[in-house]
């Protein structure tokens, strides 16, 4: 039985490369593409795939939080962070929501190819680039301050991210499906819990952690 892939990259190339490399391997199938978080969140629902090749940097969702969202509703569904960041906040974040392995988008295909194989049999897969920077990670936070992904809720983020992507808070309201006043709850809790005052500032921020990119 062929491993089935869902492919998620909010740049179309990107995947259209990934698509016809993984085609040459007689064991892996894509069934499916995503160009934002959100939907490949979806599509992992209904198709409930062996793998996802998540990017980091996606508009509406970024891959931390569909990650974590994917894990928490098909743990047996593993997921492969492939990105452009060779940064500690990233990977460690990634890792932290669920990822079994983070490879650099700069890396040649047969690491790729590792990579997945490593992650469908249970193992960790990290690029040796980015292996030194997850420890050199852990031994900086254990004497930082807590990162958004422990100060903030998971829905706090999605709206974090919504709102230093530019969306009005009516949007954000349709886009998550909640009312007007929550979102400007949830808007009022994230300055109080981040200390900062303006939407500008909660923008920085947000690129700074990794929540979203000036790409999205």
């Amino acid at each position: 039985m062929k491993t089935r892939i869902i492919l998620a990259d909010d740049h179309k190339i990107m995947r259209e490369g990934l698509r016809s490399l993984l085609a040459r391997e007689p064991e892996m199938e894509v069934v499916a593409e995503a160009g934002n978080g959100r939907d490949c969140v979806d599509l992992a629902r209904k198709l409930e795939p062996d793998l996802v090749v998540m990017d980091i940097g996606m508009p509406d969702l970024n891959g931390i939080e569909a990650t974590r969202q994917i894990r928490a509703d098909h743990p047996e569904v593993k997921v492969l962070a492939l990105s452009m960041h060779s940064d500690r906040r990233f990977a460690s974040a990634m890792l932290a929501a669920g990822a079994s392995g983070y490879l650099l988008k700069d890396s040649a295909f047969e690491e790729l190819s590792q990579a997945i194989q490593a992650v469908l049999e249970g193992q960790t897969y990290l690029s040796p680039a980015i292996a030194g920077l997850v420890v050199e990670d852990y031994v900086q936070r254990l004497g930082e301050e807590p990162s958004p992904f422990s100060v903030l809720r998971p829905r706090e983020r999605e709206v974090l991210q919504a709102m230093a992507e530019g969306k009005s808070t009516r949007e954000i309201a349709e886009a998550l499906h909640i009312s007007v006043k929550t979102v400007e709850t949830h808007r009022q809790n994230i300055m109080n819990a981040l200390g900062l005052r303006s939407v500008a500032e909660l923008t920085k921020y947000a690129i700074r952690e990794g929540l979203t990119s000036l790409d999205s």
